[in-house]
């Protein structure tokens, strides 16, 4: 039984619930959990703006400490009953490594765990997108690239700069959701094969020892219903040895542990 959920959001994620970190915890220990991550969205990059309207796609920097004094009160509250850990989503924004090097030297040591994910594409001679915001951002998107395929090669390149990127010595371990540029694929779907990208992937996780975020969201995304990345993909990461750690990416109480039946056997 899947005992951990590594990908959980919580009351200080701005597009999220109002549910208490407190109400987390006990979910997850409904759920007979030993051990969960909070992985709140970082703030974005310094002089970084933030492209969706309503500029919330992560926590400002105003907040953090008390994000972290927040996750430090509620780990020492249930210390023995389930171990909490003190984390991060930490956007790769290229053209900001810079800016996510100094943020993580700044503020790597107060964590114990962290994910490294990629939301925001600029094609070339274009404006950032959150290409996972709506699908009107993802048309936007396509129209910028000129097709559908180019979004998925900026996508997939956006992610393999990530995965090799040297953001210091805090640089997260896990990468996030690899296979997010599908999310709509039911409105946009591929007449390509994305298969050589997704096995680039994997191959890079390999060679700089990364994990890999198992995430179930996108089941229950309506345009998308499948595991970030697809069932294959999980089985071939998990032959390739390369550590997979189950996450929810939750951003209500009710779904943290959702559908980790999903992938009982594979992890």
């Amino acid at each position: 039984m899947i005992t951990h959920d590594k990908h959980i959001h919580t009351q200080f994620c701005p597009h999220g619930s109002k549910d208490s970190m407190f109400q987390y915890v006990e979910r997850a220990l409904e759920l007979g959990m030993s051990s969960i991550s909070f992985t709140e969205h970082a703030p974005l990059p310094e002089g970084f703006t933030d492209p969706v309207p309503q500029l919330d796609s992560a926590m400002s920097k105003e907040i953090l400490p008390q994000y972290i004094e927040k996750c430090q009160q509620i780990k020492e509250r249930f210390i023995g009953q389930i171990e909490i850990n003190i984390g991060l989503e930490v956007d790769y924004v290229a053209g900001y490594e810079k800016e996510t090097r100094n943020f993580l030297n700044t503020w790597g040591p107060e964590l114990d765990d962290s994910i490294l994910s990629v939301h925001f594409l600029k094609p070339v001679g274009g404006a950032y997108v959150c290409l996972d915001y709506d699908a009107n951002a993802f048309q936007d998107l396509v129209r910028q690239c000129g097709s559908l395929k180019k979004v998925y090669e900026l996508y997939f390149a956006t992610l393999h700069s990530a995965i090799s990127s040297d953001l210091g010595s805090f640089t997260p371990n896990r990468i996030g959701h690899i296979s997010l540029v599908r999310k709509f694929q039911k409105l946009f779907p591929r007449e390509f094969d994305d298969s050589s990208m997704l096995n680039e992937t994997l191959q890079l996780l390999k060679k700089h020892d990364k994990a890999m975020d198992v995430n179930v969201a996108g089941l229950v995304k309506e345009f998308c219903k499948e595991i970030y990345p697809p069932v294959p993909w999980i089985e071939k990461a998990k032959n390739m040895n390369i550590p997979l750690y189950y996450g929810s990416d939750a951003h209500s109480a009710k779904q943290l542990g959702q559908n980790r039946h999903m992938v009982e056997t594979l992890l």
